[in-house]
């Protein structure tokens, strides 16, 4: 139970910002032992594979906090995100351990298709919502949000592998939070249409 926790928890922090549960997954498993990467994943843990995350995310907290770019940025992310849902995922074996659990590490697959689902429904509605945002708020809101959900994706991927138990009770929050989000894009889109429906009404004559 521990290790689809700790995945899944990951896997959404992916979904969210690609490079950020990378990176913790990394120095956690370089500079202490709440993480062992298993045999094929020691490379995430490598400096130079850091340095370059780094520099990723450096260029991701930017460029996903200007309006217009960030919807550019996510049609990239798109395959980016999931991909570093499926490698968080299948990556960390330490919660396994503390179930004495090897089901993961024998079917090293199941990670892969878990974190690239959860990763992708996660990225498909931060970047729905992404355009509402931008337009009902004139861009304004696009850095307020963008810091918010690089704040989310740092808490969880800490959660998912201090706390795993309490990934739980994060992807309830996320997830009510998601249909929120739904609602209210829904709810915009069809004001939206009912305006352009009067403006082109009110234009016949």
């Amino acid at each position: 139970m521990f290790a689809t926790l700790t995945g899944l928890g990951l896997s959404t922090a992916a979904g969210l910002n690609a490079y950020i549960p990378l990176m913790v997954v990394g120095l956690v498993a370089n500079f202490t032992d709440a993480v062992r990467l298993p045999q094929g994943y020691e490379w995430l843990s490598n400096g130079w594979v850091l340095a370059i995350i780094g520099v990723l995310l450096l260029a991701e907290f930017v460029l996903d906090k200007v309006p217009v770019v960030d919807h550019v940025n996510d049609i990239i992310q798109t395959a980016v995100r999931p991909a570093a849902g499926g490698v968080v995922f299948s990556a960390t074996t330490a919660a396994a351990e503390l179930d004495n659990s090897t089901w993961m590490a024998e079917h090293p697959a199941v990670g892969w298709v878990l974190g690239i689902v959860t990763a992708l429904i996660v990225h498909l509605i931060k970047s729905t919502a992404r355009p509402v945002v931008n337009a009902s708020t004139a861009g304004v809101g696009a850095p307020v949000v963008s810091t918010m959900e690089d704040a989310g994706s740092l808490s969880m991927s800490l959660i998912a592998i201090f706390l795993p138990l309490l990934v739980l009770v994060a992807l309830a929050a996320f997830s009510a939070l998601g249909w929120l989000t739904i609602r209210r894009i829904r709810r915009y889109k069809a004001a939206r249409r009912a305006r352009i429906t009067q403006r082109r009404s009110g234009a016949v004559p």
